[in-house]
């Protein structure tokens, strides 16, 4: 039995002998008479009711009080040691004691050939106890030592996100001159000291920054809205360093292992005064992606090299853009790129005001921005492809129908004319020669005739079987949808207009065949289209990870199965004139630009396109590309922001990819005057 209940047992009994006494006495004081005529005893000097008999009452009142009331308390501690004892113990324990937690190395990115994009690298990091903050002279040298300002440091001190036992991280990647001066003069800085702490590292700068994100400490948002972790997801706490954007994010909790615990004993002030046994914490698993890091880079060059000829071609904000290389064959991306990019290293140990405000400033571009994924543009005459087969589909053409291209398209009147974009005109033209020219009077046609079809949602709906207007699926976050503007999209759009501008209008449908208009799409979305057009009707789901890696031994735990997110089905017929005509945009619509691909060891199908971008100057210019044709491996997409045509900026990028893939580096200076969109 407790120490303490033994006391309050002897308390109680002592009280009530001692309570038992003093009742007997006063029992014993009384003295009784007989009456002479034989009455009952009375007590001496009065009746039963005398002050006597009322004191003993009260006496045994109050005894029977005091035991109730001792009781009570006695059963109360009894409860406390006995029934409550392990939750009172639990509750000082946890007092005395503190749990500090350690963070786990993430696991690395490697891309398809084994290439670290993402590793691990260790940093001496100062830290200092929550102690230091009292000593202001202290704090005054660490300062100057450290080479931060005053109000840097406290504030870095004063940081309780890894809890309040931890040891603050003051300077990440401190210097060895600054590790060797706070070793020999210890005794100057008292609670600080110099850890090696692992911290991300990203060794080939910004190349594919956009695909693999950035780490930083989780935020209050993350922890509010993340589950209980009965489903057995990662629940993080205050402190933790997880993905904030890319495949960072997007798998974090495959990546960022298992944190290690410490208990640590603290006196009533708080303050560390031992520590027990540690577990060490377990790093996260290895995630292999399907993107190839040499192919990646030649991307990113011919990117740029687009961009520069747009400017040199005086189209000055040519400075953003995204390129996109797919495996046509299962869905895999080997290559994804996007401008204005950044450097991953500058959020490593916690990103400066200035840097932030500098990576999210319009004038930046932003540059954090995933424009392959995230951004939305019109398609422009890429389209047109997918245009034709519903127009084949619904019969309003055939493949022998021709049409008249004047420049000038008055199919609704004069007054709603609508140039082509050769305003000297194409002459005649049929499907096949319609989409090697991109000759929009011919689409115009098509849009009349859908328009006034007995189905108006027919272009829509081959558009959203296609894969528009929705996510492809990729596993990257803040994947925009697009957009397949109808007649109901409009009308609630525009809420508020005039009932006839509300309305669905037959400019409206001859825009949408050129893709213009309301039209919205993502450079993915695209690129998956063209995966259709290359398979003849399979379009792959879009995948950036290959395979996670076993923490022991070799081989892979996970390795991704490619899924087919939709099979568009056409006539044999309808493939074949489309793809003579996706042939013909390279070979014959412009011998500038054929000269680009006669030097490559394959041929090549593909299509121009130059839109025209709500709020932009000038227009967005795209290029599409299919290789090898007679069997096809390979779609590369190129969209350049302000750009001009995509014959003109775009091509460089296609072209610049397509030669590292065959190692056939573009050799020609011509540059294409035709102005095709």
């Amino acid at each position: 039995m407790n120490v303490p209940v033994v006391i309050a047992i002897v308390v109680l009994v002592c009280s009530l002998v001692a309570l038992g006494v003093l009742a007997w006495k006063g029992r014993s004081g009384k003295r009784f008479s007989f009456d002479i005529g034989g009455a009952a005893p009375t007590a001496s000097g009065g009746d039963a009711t005398s002050a006597e008999s009322g004191f003993a009452s009260r006496i045994r009142a109050t005894i029977a009080v005091v035991a109730v009331a001792f009781g009570a308390v006695a059963v109360r501690l009894w409860g406390m040691q006995i029934v409550d004892g392990d939750d009172y113990s639990h509750r000082a324990e946890n007092n005395r004691t503190r749990t500090v937690t350690t963070r786990a190395p993430r696991g690395r990115i490697l891309d398809r050939n084994g290439v670290e994009l993402v590793t691990n690298r260790p940093s001496l990091t100062v830290v200092g106890d929550a102690s230091v903050l009292d000593d202001e002279v202290g704090v005054r040298l660490l300062s100057s030592v450290l080479g931060m300002p005053m109000v840097a440091v406290r504030r870095k001190l004063q940081d309780q996100t890894e809890g309040a036992q931890s040891a603050r991280a003051i300077s990440v990647d401190a210097s060895r001159r600054v590790v060797a001066y706070l070793g020999e003069h210890a005794k100057l800085f008292p609670g600080v000291t110099v850890e090696q702490r692992s911290v991300r590292n990203y060794p080939l700068g910004s190349c594919a920054a956009h695909v693999l994100g950035y780490t930083g400490v989780v935020g209050q948002k993350q922890l509010d809205e993340q589950g209980d972790g009965s489903d057995g997801a990662v629940t993080y706490r205050s402190g933790d360093t997880v993905g904030q954007a890319g495949i960072e994010y997007q798998y974090d909790s495959v990546l960022a292992g298992v944190r290690g615990e410490q208990v640590v004993y603290v006196d009533a002030d708080g303050n560390v005064t031992s520590r027990s046994d540690s577990v060490e914490p377990q790093a996260g698993s290895d995630l292999v992606l399907t993107i190839d890091v040499g192919l990646q880079q030649a991307a990113e060059a011919g990117l740029q090299h687009g961009m520069e000829m747009a400017r040199m071609g005086g189209y000055v904000q040519a400075n953003k853009g995204a390129v996109i290389v797919l495996d046509a064959t299962n869905g895999e991306v080997l290559a994804l790129a996007s401008a204005p990019t950044y450097n991953p290293n500058v959020f490593v140990g916690g990103i400066s005001n200035d840097d932030w405000n500098q990576l999210s400033a319009e004038g930046s571009g932003y540059p954090l921005m995933n424009r392959a994924v995230s951004g939305q543009y019109p398609s422009a005459s890429t389209i047109k492809p997918v245009v034709g087969f519903c127009a084949l589909d619904k019969g309003v053409l055939d493949l022998s129908t021709t049409y008249y291209c004047t420049g000038f398209w008055t199919g609704f009147g004069e007054a709603f004319g609508q140039y082509c974009w050769e305003h000297k005109g194409h002459g005649t033209m049929n499907l096949e020669t319609g989409i090697i020219y991109s000759c929009d009077t011919v689409f115009y046609e098509i849009g009349k005739s859908l328009f006034y079809s007995d189905d108006q949602e027919a272009l829509q709906n081959k558009f959203r079987s296609w894969g528009l207007g929705a996510a492809t699926g990729i596993d990257l976050p803040s994947e925009a949808l697009g957009r397949v503007p109808d007649a109901a999209w409009k009308w609630d759009y525009f809420e508020g207009y005039e009932e006839h501008d509300r309305q669905w209008q037959g400019g409206d449908m001859t825009n949408l065949c050129i893709g213009q208009g309301f039209l919205l799409v993502t450079p993915l979305q695209m690129a998956s289209l063209y995966v259709g057009l290359a398979t003849r009707g399979t379009i792959w789901r879009p995948h950036l990870l290959k395979s996670v890696r076993a923490k022991t031994g070799e081989g892979d735990v996970v390795s991704y199965v490619p899924q087919v997110n939709a099979t568009p089905e056409e006539p044999v017929a309808y493939f074949d004139v489309v793809q003579r005509g996706l042939d013909g945009v390279i070979y014959q619509e412009s011998e500038n630009m054929t000269a680009h691909f006669t030097s490559l060891p394959v041929r090549v199908m593909g299509k121009t396109g130059t839109g025209e971008a709500s709020g932009n100057r000038d227009p967005t210019g795209w290029f599409m590309a299919i290789a090898p044709e007679d069997s096809p491996k390979y779609v590369v997409c190129a969209m350049l922001e302000e750009a001009g045509f995509g014959s003109t900026s775009a091509m460089y990028a296609v072209r610049d990819t397509l030669g590292y893939l065959y190692a056939s580096p573009d050799t020609s200076t011509a540059i294409d005057d035709s102005g095709a969109r």
